[in-house]
């Protein structure tokens, strides 16, 4: 199964704004700027993303090794 995600950015730096897609539809026209990346304003950024990301991987791994384990 391949995923594939896109975004798109418009404006400058500070005053832009952007929107992320992933194809399975749970991610759409999701707004993010910079204000949500460095200010603690609403919307998501990169790193969060990354991060749930990675607590999804660690839940799924940790669970598969808990019932190897018995």
């Amino acid at each position: 199964m391949q995923r594939h995600a896109s975004a798109h950015w418009s404006g400058g730096l500070k005053d832009g704004k952007g929107t992320i897609t992933t194809t399975s539809g749970v991610l759409k026209d999701t707004p993010y700027s910079f204000v949500s990346r460095f200010e603690s304003q609403p919307g998501t950024n990169p790193e969060e993303l990354i991060a749930a990301a990675h607590a999804g991987c660690f839940t799924m791994a940790l669970s598969g090794q808990l019932g190897a384990a018995g």
